[in-house]
């Protein structure tokens, strides 16, 4: 099953005041796991950048100014999402920026239906009155955020596959990663690690002549059995 975790960075909170996105950032998942497969862009939102904006992306009208409208970037971030699911923090926020810059280019909407809001999902989750941020939740689920100093498009949609994975039942949906830890828990058994499971020698699995004859007298002891006919 492949679906896209989804993020934008904008200028403000209101497209439908001209806010605009300036980074878009979306990440791969086939059966819940990234498969490395990523498609991100800057976007120049041809106005200002204001400074509560600023500080929370760090990206300046000048740095933007370098990079391509959102026109241009369209046909690929399209093609890209295609018909799959998205997962998306707090959907309603990224799909009406993302459709305001689709309407600018007469393009047809993307549907709230395909989208996985992982706000809703996550107050299902955890408890009443507990904060549902993407901030908070990683360090709910120990997912490390040290490396973004700054909020963007691509590094937050790469922090929320993982959380995604957390919400929908931990990092273990299937058997791949119990397969690839059986050797480490082999090791530390050999090891002598308290509590690892005790390594013990295979055992034969042949009959031994005795096991063999004591079989043939007890098959012996029935009257005209079917096997024999």
């Amino acid at each position: 099953m492949r679906e896209i975790v989804l993020d934008t960075e904008t200028t403000g909170l209101d497209p439908a005041r001209g806010d605009r996105i300036v980074e878009i950032g979306c990440v791969e998942l086939v059966n819940y796991i990234p498969t490395g497969n990523t498609f991100q862009s800057y976007v120049n939102p041809e106005r200002d950048i204001p400074e509560t904006a600023f500080a929370v992306h760090g990206l300046s009208r000048d740095f933007l100014a370098k990079h391509p409208v959102f026109a241009a970037i369209a046909e690929e971030f399209v093609a890209f999402i295609a018909d799959s699911p998205l997962i998306i923090h707090n959907a309603a926020f990224d799909l009406g920026f993302v459709n305001a810059e689709l309407a600018r280019l007469e393009r047809a909407p993307v549907l709230s239906a395909r989208a996985v809001d992982t706000v809703q999902l996550a107050r299902s989750k955890i408890p009443p009155g507990a904060s549902a941020s993407l901030d908070a939740l990683c360090a709910r689920f120990g997912i490390d955020t040290s490396g973004r100093a700054l909020h963007g498009a691509l590094k937050d949609a790469l922090l929320l596959a993982e959380v995604y994975l957390e919400l929908i039942g931990g990092r273990q949906p299937g058997l791949v990663f119990a397969q690839m830890a059986a050797p480490r828990r082999a090791a530390s058994a050999r090891a002598g690690t308290p509590g690892a499971p005790t390594a013990r020698p295979p055992r034969a699995h042949a009959p031994t002549d005795g096991e063999t004859a004591a079989h043939a007298a007890f098959l012996a002891k029935f009257k005209d059995p079917v096997w024999g006919r």
